[in-house]
Parts: C-alpha cells; structure tokens; sequence
C-alpha cells in the first residue's frame, strides 16, 4: 500500500479544473464563520457576607504594551512572507511585583521556544513600603527606582536587545501608582507600564497555553501572586473569561492574618472573604464548559506542590509536577498552625514568602473547591513569560 502511495507516476498528471471551470460547473458559497466570543471580564465586588452580585460584563481594549521599534524590511523574496531572523533576539522583561523585582532574559526566535540566559530577582517587598492608605512612600519609590536602574544597568551588560518592564497590583492599586511610575520611567528611560489585573490573567493565560498547546483543549488557569488572584480559561490563546481579585498572598497576609501563626478566627474570617471574592465568578465560567487541564502558576502553587510531594524545581521544568485538592487539604491547616519561622524548614519555601505561605494555601484551597478542581498541574511559565511571548510577537509582526 505504502509503495503504491509513494510511487513515481509514469507520467505528469493532468492538473483538475475546479467545478467553477467546468462547463456548467458551480462553486457551492463558502459557509459564514461563527463570530468569536468577546472575553467576559469579572471584576468580583469585596464583599464579606451574603451573596455577591455578578456586575455587567464590560468589553475590555486588549492589552497595551510598548509598541516595538520599527525592524528593516525583510530582504527580497516571496511577497508577503517575513524572513524570520538568522539568529535569536535577546529580549528583557522586568516585572515589578508586590514582593520581588525580577528581571528575566531570553534568547527568542520566530517559532522557537524562549530560552532563559538569566534571571536576576530582588527582594524589594514593595507592599511592606505602602503607607496606611495604600500609597508607595518615598523611600519606597527611592528603592524601587534604584532597583530598576541597577536592572537596566545588568540588562545592559548582559546583551539585552528589547527591554520592557511592568508594574502589578502594588503599583496598580496605590493611589499614587500613576506618578510614581512616570518619574521613575523618566529617570530609568525604560518603557514601564502597569499591567491592568484583566490583562495580567490574559499574558499569564498566553503563557499557559503556549506551554501546553492545542492539545490541552479547554484550559482553565490560576495564578496567585502577591497582591491578586488571576483567573483565565477558554479555548484559543485568548481567554473567554477573565478574572483579576484582590486576594493575592501578601495582600490578604497584611489585612487579615496578624497573629503568627494565625488565630482560628482570622483563619476563619479570611475563608469566609476569599469565598465571597471567588463565588461571581464561578457561574461565568458555565460558559466556557468544563475544562480539560486547569493549570497553576508561580511560586504559591509551585511551594504548595513541593510541600505536597511534587519534584523540586531542580530537576528542571519538564517533570511533571501536580497538585491535589485532597493533598490541600491536608497541608492547609498544617501552615495555618506554624510559625512563619518553622515554614522555612519545609520543602520548597523560600524565607522570604513563609509569612504569606498560609494565607496562599488559604486561597487555593477555596478556589480549587468552589471551582471543583480536584488536581491540578504547575505551568513552568507565568506572567513574565507571556509578556515576552506577546512582545516577540509584535516585534516579529512589525
């Protein structure tokens, strides 16, 4: 079967003429496309008791990033094919995050993985150096803008050809976030943006799905960071439903767990209020249908699953790593009852995000039960690896 399919005709074939070339020949219409689905965009409102009322759904602009510099036109050849680069860009992205500043740097090249040439992070804690009301005191901006200099300064030397840089949730909620982010892009002379919440799930969502590809069907995608939970699914490598809340591990650490470790009461108080958050956005995702893979990112979900039995993150980013709801459950209370002092000696935390650990596994625990997830799996790639892609994108498109 196989020879006959790959043997050599005795002669050319006559080409065949389409049925529009035929006498009396007729092209049957082209069936209509279905239109795409605008992504529903869930903005929980903070409430504590009683049922949370699910808002309209207002149509979100897709994401602004800075527009990339203009690139030589592509040397003669077929029209309208773009001759990708001989050799990988080196691109840059720092992330201004209510914990850590981090700097990533990749090689990239059209259709080709990202490579990491370097990571540099910086303890900076920037929701320690909030005041009362939420604004970024003066010495915290002193910090960060000295943080991001010395950054650029390393991207510099390291060969950087693209560098971006974005604020989350730190930045984006304090009332003086706007001011501080355009003195310190006047001083630093880097494009610096803040990353709305909506946005931040989508570029997270994108990493995700390019992680895993097509073949992970409907994708459903959580992210808890410092000061937000993000929230994404849908089908295409734009999400369908997407969800920004205030309940990041830092942010709910601060405003809700002041005992060390927490009382019972505050541990209840929180569960309550992350229940409250979660619940609006529960019925949107009956849109989308159940999905086929969720998937978790960062370094909440990824300290959880260590602490769970998963493989440390030395054995490299293709072992598979997974987290249970019934193993949640188990660790859960068991970080409720430490010490911030006593989480270090667990597998997985680092010193610097113990204190918040609790308040993390808190939060994943209501959302993998009120979402019914019963397992799911760490995404290697995050917010700052989605940023990148979608930056390789407009680079390569320009």
């Amino acid at each position: 079967m196989l020879k006959t399919m790959f043997r050599r005709p005795s002669r050319p074939s006559r080409p065949s003429r389409s049925p529009a070339a035929r006498p009396g020949g007729t092209l049957a219409p082209a069936p209509k496309a279905l239109p795409r689905p605008r992504p529903a965009v869930i903005d929980a409102p903070a409430v504590i008791d009683g049922p949370a009322v699910l808002p309209a759904l207002p149509v979100q602009p897709p994401p602004v990033l800075p527009a990339p510099e203009p690139r030589p036109a592509p040397a003669p050849g077929v029209s309208g094919v773009t001759v990708p680069p001989a050799s990988p860009m080196r691109l840059g992205v720092i992330d201004i995050g209510s914990n850590t500043v981090h700097l990533l740097v990749v090689d990239a090249h059209v259709g080709g993985q990202p490579m990491p040439a370097a990571s540099v992070k910086v303890p900076v804690r920037l929701v320690s150096l909030l005041d009362g009301d939420g604004t970024l005191s003066a010495e915290g901006e002193r910090v960060l803008t000295d943080c991001i200099l010395n950054l650029s300064r390393e991207a510099s030397a390291l060969g950087v050809d693209d560098l971006v840089a974005f604020a989350t949730s730190a930045l984006r909620d304090a009332p003086n976030g706007d001011a501080v982010i355009e003195r310190v892009r006047a001083t630093s002379g880097i494009p610096l943006a803040v990353l709305p919440g909506e946005d931040e799930a989508r570029m997270t969502f994108l990493a995700v799905r390019r992680w895993f590809g097509w073949s992970a069907g409907r994708l459903l995608a959580l992210d808890i960071g410092g000061g937000s939970l993000e929230i994404a699914a849908g089908m295409h490598e734009d999400p369908e439903v997407v969800a920004s809340l205030p309940l990041g591990a830092s942010r709910l650490t601060r405003d809700w767990l002041a005992g060390d470790p927490p009382k019972r009461s505050e541990v209840t108080a929180l569960r309550r209020y992350v229940r409250a958050q979660i619940a609006p956005v529960v019925s949107s995702l009956y849109v989308v249908g159940e999905p086929t893979r969720t998937v978790a990112t960062s370094k909440t979900f990824r300290s959880l699953a260590r602490i769970a039995g998963a493989a440390p993150y030395s054995r490299g980013p293709y072992v598979r790593r997974v987290l249970s709801r019934e193993s949640l459950r188990e660790i859960t209370p068991r970080l409720c009852k430490l010490p911030a002092a006593e989480r270090i000696d667990l597998p997985g935390v680092s010193a610097d995000r113990a204190d918040q650990l609790a308040a993390g596994a808190i939060v994943a625990d209501e959302a993998m039960d009120l979402l019914g997830v019963d397992e799911l799996e760490i995404c290697p790639w995050a917010l700052r690896e989605g940023v990148i892609l979608r930056r390789l994108d407009l680079l390569t498109s320009a």
